[in-house]
């Protein structure tokens, strides 16, 4: 059930995370958004960071999720390839592991600069499952 795409956008790119849980559906669109830019099975998983984010509706918590992710691969120099995300009510609670960017053995191919409200949506499915996506600039 668990899974993670890229869905194409003009310019942009897509990233699509499912999952059993709308915490599992978030953690996919984490690794959607790591896999723009490099292979996750690349990224091993040593440093771990919190992450924490507050918004009125999961839409809008997935965006700042997302966003406050690619602050941390920024301000870090950091990819992530493993997520445990608690969800509350309107609050996130996370934890990323990762490592420092490499850039011989990461290989990135684009630089992610924000996710945005285009084509954003958080469902759940027919099959009781659940669907996070959005769109980010790169």
């Amino acid at each position: 059930m668990k899974r993670w795409e890229h869905f194409s956008h003009q310019a942009d790119i897509g990233v699509r995370g499912q999952g059993a849980t709308l915490a599992e559906a978030f953690e996919q669109a984490a690794l959607a958004l790591t896999a723009v830019v490099a292979n996750p099975a690349s990224v091993a998983a040593l440093e771990m960071v919190q992450i924490g984010c507050d918004a009125p509706d999961p839409e809008l918590l997935l965006v700042d999720w997302l966003n406050a992710l690619i602050y941390e691969m920024a301000t870090r120099n950091m990819l992530f390839s493993r997520f445990d995300v608690h969800l509350d009510g309107s609050h996130l609670a996370a934890q990323a592991w990762g490592e420092p960017l490499e850039i011989a053995r990461h290989t990135p191919s684009v630089e992610v600069k924000g996710a945005t409200y285009t084509e954003l949506e958080v469902a759940q499915l027919p099959d009781g499952g659940w669907l996070a996506q959005c769109v980010v600039d790169v």
